[in-house]
């Protein structure tokens, strides 16, 4: 056990898009990444995913609305809902995610976005 820095993380790696593994909760990642510009349409049908924003701004897109996420906050994606997260004015934002060992990255959209192994760091 041991205290883990997120800033000292996020200093490690520059990729975006690109989670990191940063531990591990039961059977859940914990992840840091960071983002900028738009990502991909996709849903994960049997998983939850919570963003919470550590630093700018992200746009969680759904189909039907835009909801702004700021640092400080977090958005949880139900299951089955199809979602595109962005940045505000094409900021680099930097997200922690929770979600199950069993998300895909993208879902079951495969694009060169796509991430198969998470880094541990």
């Amino acid at each position: 056990m041991h205290a883990i820095n997120i800033k000292n993380k996020l200093t490690k790696f520059k990729e975006q898009w690109h989670p990191h593994r940063i531990a591990m909760v039961d059977d859940n990642h914990v992840l840091l990444a960071k983002l900028k510009g738009d990502f991909v349409w996709h849903k994960h049908d049997n998983e939850d995913e919570l963003f919470h924003v550590i630093s700018g701004t992200l746009l969680m897109q759904f189909r039907d609305k835009t909801v702004e996420v700021a640092a400080g906050e977090i958005i949880v994606v139900p299951k089955g809902v199809e979602h595109c997260p962005t940045t505000k004015n094409n900021e680099e934002v930097h997200v922690l995610l929770f979600e199950k060992i069993t998300t895909k990255h993208t879902g079951e959209s495969q694009t060169e976005r796509t991430v198969s192994n998470y880094v541990d760091m």
